[in-house]
């Protein structure tokens, strides 16, 4: 008997990968794991020789030796070593750190990578070995020195500070700030009245009438931002006959999308499918590793899961094309498709999130995915789908309405041909059909039926979800695809930010943290530092920018704003806060700490004396409800609000801080928004400057 021995050694990061590697590779390989990271900077000290050129220090990670020695033994027995580890700046970086590890300097050692895991894909990358890219290893080495730095750094300052395990990043604490900013936006937003017109008019032989919304004069958009201007228009315009001026027919196209990066996925995930980031890109991980499929054994049905290109092979887009002639028709596939133009560098060896073959349809799929599984992939097959297909056609109406001086318009849309919108749709995207306009003719006299006007207030910026704040750091050029889901998941388990009904609320913690970090370290924080660091790792990346420049030139100055900020700390006594409440238990006066979810009091007797109790901070105002104080509160996930201290008793809240003073116009209380107050009663809309109104609610006039 004739035993084989593998020549070949294929390590790749996840154990999940292994079976279906192998199974497309043969005898002469052996596949085995190296389970993510095998090196990193030891976790008990900075980790970089800042005194000899920041040369970082790397151990073995805890739990992985057994790892590494098994990996030990196969690389001994094995004539090459093939790394292939995932396709991106942090495979390419576990790549070298196994290659240093295993001390494979010596041996026959080859990088391949692949987009997807199929047996095309695997099998061609062997043939497209290539040597570790030292430029892709750097960029992510400097990314991991940068955030170390900062994390190691700032970190201490912020326990001085606030007495608890708190921490900064470099990129968590900019998505903090930009949350932050949103919210102090939204409690200074002064709310503005509008108003709207709609006229309906009978036609001859409809049912429905035609509604035309005001648009002004003749020459001009006109606002109206008050009921009296409403009042007088209505009265002038009632008076007027109706003529249509101008009726006119055009066409449409509506493009279809393109298919998805890392970012437009999560976005897109959480609006349609309610998933989390973190969720979003666990599951992907999933379809990518491969699936167990009846008869197919594991394949991976998605391509990887973090790009930020838009690009897609020849080989996919003309398995596309066949596909969509074959099951929707010639006429419903495009020719070649564009993608979008990147402002920036994009890793263009990746490709966009698309199934690894298109015929692979989700119906199919179904009993061997899970529920979540299956959505996602439907998500992302509709989508590659979509793309490959023909713009949406629509016939638009356009017609103007005349009232004398005065202008209504009508604008409506009927689909030709669905085009894309055959198989994906998103938001906004159903557009009713208005049959109602056809049959109107220029010049052609309208009997009105009916006047609508509608009062309306301005409503501020949305609070970010976890969707719109991908899209916010895309925006702005901070992070990359692998960092937004750790981003996120990280300012919420630190609890600086609470997640309620997909919003992201801003907690008192996440305040504290931010404020500091804006006065003492606010480079870090600005946006633009930070998205031109994300700029110069791509010139690392390029090989157009020495790693160690950068390490080099922003050290320093870290350095120097944090003994500043230490010797500034030194200067101010940090002792507990002594509150006016008296422990019950043993008489002290109670003082006032942080703990994981914020302020609390505590007995300074401690350990002979445990007494705590929540904190509310009082301040100053009575309640209108029942006269007891209002207090500054918070929601079970941090969120602050103004609550009477009297509850459950009495129920009286609001999210802005009342200011005690009473609204001239109403008698509501008046709430600080931003440097001016408002009326808390929505349908009042009074507003008035901080100054002029002074302290008490005898001063307004």
């Amino acid at each position: 008997m004739v035993i084989h021995m593998a020549k070949y050694l294929v390590i790749v990061e996840s154990p999940a990968k292994v079976k279906t590697i192998k199974k497309f590779l043969g005898e002469n390989y052996e596949v085995a794991a190296s389970n993510g990271h095998v090196r990193d900077l030891p976790k008990s000290q900075l980790g970089i020789d800042v005194e000899n050129d920041y040369e970082p220090k790397y151990i073995t990670i805890r739990g992985k030796g057994d790892i590494l020695a098994t990996l030990r033994k196969a690389v001994k027995k094995a004539e090459k070593i093939y790394l292939a580890t995932d396709p991106d700046r942090e495979g390419e970086a576990i790549s070298w750190h196994l290659l240093k590890a295993l001390k494979l300097e010596d041996k026959k050692v080859y990088r391949i990578t692949f987009n997807e895991i199929t047996k095309n894909a695997v099998k061609e990358s062997l043939k497209n070995a290539r040597e570790i890219d030292l430029n892709l290893v750097n960029a992510q080495q400097t990314r991991r020195i940068l955030d170390r730095m900062v994390g190691y750094r700032i970190s201490p300052v912020l326990w001085a500070k606030v007495k608890r395990g708190l921490s900064a990043g470099r990129v968590q604490s900019v998505a903090l700030r930009i949350i932050c900013d949103r919210e102090d936006e939204i409690n200074s937003f002064i709310p503005e009245e509008y108003w709207t017109l709609e006229a309906f008019f009978d036609l001859s032989g409809e049912k429905k009438p035609l509604t035309a919304k005001y648009y002004g004069k003749k020459e001009k958009k006109v606002s109206i931002n008050s009921k009296e201007e409403m009042d007088a228009l209505v009265n002038e315009i009632e008076k007027s006959d109706f003529y249509v001026h101008e009726v006119k027919k055009g066409e449409r196209m509506k493009k279809a999308p393109l298919p998805f990066t890392t970012s437009t996925l999560q976005q897109e995930a959480s609006k349609v499918l309610n998933f989390s980031t973190q969720k979003t890109m666990r599951l992907a991980q999933q379809l990518y590793e491969g699936i167990e499929i009846k008869g197919n054994g594991t394949v991976g049905i998605i391509t990887y899961l973090r790009t930020d290109s838009t690009r897609v092979s020849e080989e996919a887009e003309n398995a596309a094309a066949s596909y969509i002639t074959k099951t929707y028709g010639e006429a419903y596939a495009a020719g070649r498709t564009g993608t979008a133009k990147a402002e920036r560098k994009i890793q263009d060896a990746h490709e966009a999130i698309r199934p690894t073959d298109i015929a692979r349809t989700p119906l199919e799929l179904k009993d061997s995915l899970s529920r979540d599984q299956f959505r996602l992939y439907q998500l992302i097959w509709k989508r590659f789908t979509a793309s490959r297909m023909q713009a949406a056609k629509y016939e638009t109406t356009s017609i103007k309405i005349d009232a004398g001086e005065h202008r209504f318009t009508v604008a409506a849309s009927r689909l030709l041909f669905d085009g894309f919108m055959s198989v994906y749709t998103q938001e906004g995207d159903k557009e009713e059909e208005n049959t109602l306009v056809r049959g109107v003719e220029a010049g052609e006299k309208l009997t009105l039926k009916d006047l609508d006007a509608k009062q309306h207030f301005t409503q501020p910026a949305p609070h970010y979800t976890e969707a719109s704040l991908v899209h916010a750091l895309e925006e702005l050029g901070i992070g990359r695809p692998s960092t937004y889901a750790p981003t996120i998941t990280t300012i919420l388990a630190r609890r600086y930010v609470a997640k309620e009904n997909k919003n992201l609320y801003v907690t008192e913690l996440g305040e504290v943290v931010n404020n500091m970090m804006k006065d003492a370290f606010p480079s870090i924080v600005d946006v633009n530092f930070t998205a031109n660091m994300e700029a110069l790792l791509d010139g690392v990346e390029e090989g157009s920018v020495n790693w160690k420049t950068i390490v080099s030139n922003f050290y320093p100055d870290l350095d120097e704003a944090v003994k500043i900020a230490e010797k500034e700390l030194e200067e101010v006594d940090i002792a507990d806060e002594v509150s006016d409440e008296i422990c019950e238990l043993c008489g002290r006066q109670m003082v006032i700490k942080y703990g994981p979810h914020g302020r609390f009091l505590a007995c300074p007797g401690f350990p002979e004396c445990r007494n705590t109790k929540p904190y509310f901070e009082k301040i100053g105002v009575a309640c209108p409800s029942c006269g007891k104080d209002i207090v500054l509160k918070k929601t079970k996930k941090g969120r602050k609000y103004y609550g009477c201290v009297g509850n459950p008793e009495c129920d009286f809240m609001v999210w802005q801080k009342p200011s005690g003073n009473k609204c001239p116009r109403c008698g509501s209380m008046l709430l600080f928004k931003g440097n001016r107050l408002a009326c808390m009663n929505e349908n009042c809309g009074y507003v008035g400057n901080i100054p002029e109104i002074g302290n008490n609610s005898e001063n307004l006039s």
